[in-house]
């Protein structure tokens, strides 16, 4: 600084020092308290178009490799394309798709489970609105494969934990906290439906609905921003087209209707129950068979593979995303029969796919069972009933808001999706009267979805609410005093309670340890470790009652604090 007097340097160096104490705690909120300040919409942006850039590469990708696999040029003609190829090349390819879900499942993953949204979910819930890495690009790669080669499941699971990666990296990168973690998740996951769907509103309600499970004021305007941003990332490739046409409709006889959409809101809830629980019970019967054979596991998605590729021999219009299928419904060119039967068949294909471990989201497949099982419900009303002045592609409308939304168990964003897909606004009435119908009787048989009965049978008892799920975040070793901790239980007592049985392994949970303390009424339980081959447990603490109470109430308090902020 030649030249420069010792008054201004230390001017100069003043002015530095100040800027660099801003930017460290500009840093610090952003990081604690990031969805409050206007700072955290530029990374809401950010991610946002992240997101929606990605959801749109995959669905390119599958476009690509469907062209290339069927050598069809418009995939949305997909089945019509199909129904001219030799019967061994429809068979072959799901199959030769499932081998390589399974190798790639088996080689980068624990369990050979595809990721999907319910493991998103179980991230904001209870991981701080992380998700894992490694097989959450293992499960996106299967899925690309899987709705590439024919199998019949949906891209809006695959995008969305692809989006859950994205954030989670994003938070790990900045430490980010529980809270701000769980808003960019999502941040992402709006950007990455809006862009799947070309449905911003949709995209940013599905994300606090689904994902985040409240509708918190301060999540709003970031994730509204990467819905947004999502969005227009899918228009500067797609324009504004909405993904399905309808013809004109004649208008609703609302005194004489209104009943028929409340009865088909029922039929679609059961439907859509019908459809999950074949789809657990077939992954049930496919590990039990694994489990018995002892098959390796990366075989069973070619297996699943080579059920799929039999029926689509005979029924092509199940294999892939259906969205030809769904748009024969919606306009309504097909006959009556073949409503029912691709509605059972389309069925059976996803939970062949979902049970074979092939890839995939239960979105777009609901759509189609949707839309086929609503237009067969509106030929036979309108047979039935002459006298309903409604068009019976109406019913086709309605029936695939009302199925989807109970699988995805969020009547809020469903309907708006609906809505944006078709761009059809003034059928709004019997869209929402169904909708409403069908999730609420359908939460009632299954844990309120799809996605968090999937968790329920992971015993994660998300479905319950917080009260239930939180005791699961805590175990006895993180809450426990150490043997060598001030106030530590005395050897003696502990030895004592372990003497008697009374005793907690490391790992338990508070779901686990608090009937304990209500069992035997102690103030404290011991946390020791089981001795090899019936020796002595190796104590390490123990679990005060107050101390689990305490942790638990905490973050009861912190929930209800962020869900109401």
């Amino acid at each position: 600084m030649c030249g420069v007097t010792p008054r201004a340097k230390r001017q100069i160096i003043a002015v530095i020092d100040r800027l660099y104490v801003r930017l460290r705690n500009g840093w610090g909120v952003l990081k604690m308290r990031g969805p409050s300040q206007v700072q955290f919409w530029f990374i809401a942006l950010v991610i946002g178009i992240a997101a929606g850039g990605a959801a749109l590469g995959f669905r390119m990708a599958i476009e690509a490799l469907q062209s290339a696999l069927y050598g069809v040029e418009d995939t949305h003609r997909l089945h019509s394309y199909a129904e001219t190829l030799a019967w061994y090349w429809i068979l072959l390819m799901p199959v030769l798709g499932g081998l390589i879900v399974g190798l790639i499942m088996h080689r980068f993953t624990d369990d050979g489970r595809v990721r999907s949204v319910a493991d998103v979910i179980e991230g904001a819930a209870l991981n701080e609105g992380r998700v894992e890495h490694k097989a959450g690009l293992a499960s996106a790669m299967a899925s690309l494969i899987t709705l590439s080669s024919g199998g019949s499941t949906g891209r809006e699971g695959p995008v969305v934990h692809l989006a859950a990666i994205m954030s989670s990296w994003v938070s790990e990168r900045i430490k980010a906290n529980g809270i701000t973690g769980r808003d960019l998740l999502g941040c992402a996951v709006a950007g990455a439906v809006a862009a799947s769907f070309n449905a911003p509103i949709a995209g940013a309600l599905f994300a606090l609905e689904v994902v985040l499970r409240h509708f918190a004021v301060h999540a709003f305007a970031p994730i509204t921003v990467a819905a947004v941003s999502g969005t227009i990332i899918n228009r500067l490739q797609y324009g504004g087209v909405t993904e399905f046409s309808l013809p004109d409709s004649g208008g609703l006889a609302f005194y004489l209707e209104i009943p028929s959409f409340l009865i088909l809101g029922l039929f679609c809830g059961l439907l859509a129950v019908l459809l999950m629980k074949a789809i657990f019970w077939s992954e049930d019967l496919a590990t039990g068979l694994v489990r018995r054979t002892g098959m390796p596991r990366w075989l069973r998605p070619a297996l699943a593979g080579l059920g799929l590729g039999g029926l689509a021999i005979f029924y092509p219009h199940v294999i892939g995303v259906g969205y030809e299928t769904t748009s024969a419904a919606l306009t309504g060119s097909l006959l009556l029969h073949e409503a029912i039967v691709f509605c059972a068949l389309k069925c059976v294909a996803v939970a062949i796919t979902v049970a074979g471990r092939m890839g995939g989201g239960m979105f777009s497949p609901s759509l189609m069972v949707g839309a086929l099982a609503g237009l067969a419900f509106g030929m036979v009303a309108t047979l039935l009933v002459p006298s309903l002045a409604g068009e019976e592609t109406l019913y086709a409308l309605a029936g695939m808001g009302a199925v989807a939304g109970a699988v995805l168990g969020a009547p809020i964003s469903t309907t708006l999706i609906v809505f944006e897909l078709t761009g059809d606004w003034q059928t709004g009435l019997a869209v929402m009267l169904a909708v409403s119908m069908s999730t609420a009787l359908a939460s009632r048989l299954v844990d309120r979805s799809f996605f968090l009965t999937q968790l329920e049978r992971r015993n994660k008892h998300l479905a319950a609410g917080p009260q239930s799920y939180l005791l699961s975040a805590f175990s006895a070793a993180v809450l426990m005093r150490g043997k060598d901790s001030p106030n530590a239980a005395s050897r003696e007592a502990c030895l004592d309670l372990i003497g008697q049985g009374v005793m907690l392994s490391p790992e338990a949970t508070l779901e686990e340890a608090l009937p304990e303390f209500e069992k035997w009424g102690h103030a404290f339980i011991p946390v020791a470790v089981p001795g090899a081959a019936g020796g002595e447990p190796q104590l390490l603490g123990a679990l005060f009652h107050v101390d689990a109470l305490r942790a638990y109430s905490r973050a009861l308090a912190m929930t209800a604090a962020e869900e109401h902020s």
